[in-house]
């Protein structure tokens, strides 16, 4: 698979100088200057291509071109929406790219409680609490029927989680309650989503005006407006041989009263039977499936691998009590290797990227995103180049070095 990284533009701390010695081959990334909605101009893309090229890469993915929330609960200016969406579609084509990774997940991207959970060995890596959670929800976010929604879940478990929330409210501080605000609506969200922006001076009381645009959607809804613009996009991504590939929900299972649409093997199947063209695909992250614990991970994997043109690479570990937290990439439940045999098999030349990574040896310190640490996601890295050098001797193929010498 070919070794790519998420890279946040020129204002990343991580610079493309730095990726191209550790082995990078491709980046991925978006016009994050461009709000949700706008069109993307060929000028700024081209200048975001060329200037990646200038280090010896390529802008494998776009992740991500943002579906706007109004084209998930179709809102009146849908359409318009999805016009804009269509000529960005066509500019990125001409500028000679086709993959692009996108999600259908209401209001939040993702959602973890502790973005530096400590570990024994002195790393930290991301995590998501139940009881934190449900706490958030219930006595923050103070949304209506959460205590009723989060009682439900815990019955499936066979967990108390309302109670839980409550004894942590005997415990929590305001700079507790303001950290966990932080890592759950702005931390994890503001670059890459754009719905609430780290200086944002009310991030709860917008969110609930967020929230308060799904009222009464359900799973059925979302679902056809999925169908719906994926239908609509579908004849541009056939003229212009683009590939969408939607981004599985994290955690793979209902929060805050949202429905959720791309979660196991049931809602994959639904999506893409839904709109039956290649162009419309998976971007198969091991990591967002392996939160599930219905979820099995390489049987998702050969179901799924010949609609898949992206991979994120990561691994969840799941707590007997339900809590998650982001494994080392040869740890947790996704089974890596064996992701690597498969995909390797049915497509060699398919994008990769190690996704999150631990925050170690004083990334914390360098303003470095949420998730996106440089030296824990660089030994994930190496990793996984260890593993598909392996798996591709293993089956005939010729790995690429990542370092070409010379004399």
């Amino acid at each position: 698979m070919e070794k790519t990284w998420r890279w946040f533009g020129k204002n990343d701390k991580i610079t493309l100088a730095m990726l191209r010695e550790i082995g990078v081959e491709g980046i991925v990334t978006a016009l994050h200057d461009v709000p949700n909605g706008e069109i993307w101009t060929r000028e700024k893309i081209r200048d975001l291509r060329e200037y990646i090229e200038s280090y010896g890469m390529r802008w494998s993915v776009v992740e991500s071109l943002p579906v706007s929330e109004s084209i998930k609960y179709a809102g009146p200016d849908r359409d318009q929406l999805i016009e804009n969406y269509k000529q960005s579609l066509r500019n990125l084509a001409a500028e000679g790219i086709h993959t692009i990774c996108y999600n259908f997940m209401p209001v939040l991207d993702w959602a973890r409680t502790d973005l530096l959970h400590p570990n024994p060995n002195g790393t930290s890596n991301l995590y998501f609490s139940f009881a934190q959670f449900a706490y958030f929800d219930i006595y923050i976010l103070k949304r209506e029927n959460a205590e009723q929604d989060w009682k439900a879940m815990g019955e499936k478990m066979d967990r108390d989680i309302v109670g839980e929330a409550a004894a942590l409210r005997q415990t929590m501080t305001p700079e507790d309650d303001h950290q966990l605000v932080e890592n759950i609506i702005v931390k994890t969200q503001g670059f890459v989503s754009g719905n609430i922006r780290e200086d944002d001076e009310h991030p709860v009381e917008l969110f609930r005006q967020l929230l308060s645009l799904y009222k009464g959607i359900t799973k059925d809804q979302l679902r056809e407006n999925m169908r719906y613009f994926l239908s609509a996009i579908m004849p541009v991504c056939d003229e212009c041989d683009m590939y969408m590939c939607v981004h599985p929900d994290d955690p793979p299972f209902q929060i805050l009263g949202l429905p959720r649409i791309v979660t196991c093997d049931e809602d994959i199947e639904w999506f893409l039977n839904a709109v039956d063209n290649p162009h419309n695909g998976l971007t198969f992250c091991a990591g967002s499936l392996s939160a599930g614990r219905h979820n099995d991970i390489t049987a998702l994997a050969r179901k799924y691998a010949a609609r898949t043109w992206f991979v994120h690479m990561r691994s969840c570990h799941i707590f007997d009590n339900g809590d998650f937290t982001e494994a080392g990439h040869l740890g947790g439940r996704a089974d890596l290797i064996e992701l690597a045999r498969i995909f390797e098999s049915v497509n060699p030349r398919l994008p990769m990227r190690v996704d999150h990574g631990m925050t170690m040896l004083g990334d914390e310190n360098r303003g470095y995103n949420a998730g996106y640490s440089f030296l824990g996601r660089m030994f994930a890295m190496g990793q996984v180049q260890g593993i598909l050098a392996t798996v591709d001797r293993e089956l005939g193929i010729e790995y690429k070095q990542p370092v070409n010498f010379r004399q």
